[in-house]
């Protein structure tokens, strides 16, 4: 979710795999898990989420 709404610096990722290596794949699930974050914020915020979330949606699709 850090990547979702701006990130962090380089240097905060950089740090972070070293102690927390990040998973075979995760690169390529990383939308996907991001999606369930921008789906709880148009249930919760409304519509100024929806373009984003269906953006994402055909982005995930356009992979499988």
């Amino acid at each position: 979710m850090t990547r979702l709404f701006g990130g962090f610096g380089p240097g905060f990722y950089a740090a972070y795999e070293r102690v927390f290596p990040l998973e075979k794949g995760y690169r390529q699930r990383q939308d996907l898990y991001n999606l369930y974050h921008l789906l709880n914020h148009l249930n919760l915020f409304g519509e100024g989420y929806l373009r984003q979330s269906l953006n994402l949606i055909n982005r995930l699709l356009a992979a499988v």
